[in-house]
């Protein structure tokens, strides 16, 4: 079993920025590829950003240059730095082990206009 906790979410305005957290258990995280996913108020969930266990890094066309997806496999935890925040990036926040079906809670990102 893994277990993955996000962090980091809150209330910004438009413009600002957050970085959001994921604690991953297990001895293995360094073998994971990694993903953010986000989820909108009415809408279906949407790919974000991935990195691979090599630090290969893919990103949503809509928050290319806004969002940094990064690791740090001495602590088992996986980032999201988010720039240039807009209301449309307002969702729950969730990560996920690639290709698995281990996901996070969510944390919440709501942006004001």
């Amino acid at each position: 079993q893994v277990w993955l906790v996000e962090s980091g979410g809150g209330l910004v305005q438009t413009g600002g920025s957050l970085r959001l957290s994921c604690e991953v258990s297990g001895r293995s995280f360094s073998a994971y590829g990694m993903a953010w996913w986000r989820r909108a108020p009415g809408k279906q969930r949407e790919f974000v950003a991935t990195i691979t266990n090599g630090g290969s890094t893919n990103y949503a066309d809509s928050v290319k240059g806004r969002f940094t997806i990064a690791r740090d496999n001495a602590k088992s935890t996986l980032y999201l730095q988010m720039d240039s925040l807009k209301p449309e990036d307002t969702a729950v926040y969730y990560c996920n082990v690639l290709n698995s079906a281990y996901w996070g809670q969510g944390t919440q990102v709501t942006v004001s206009s």
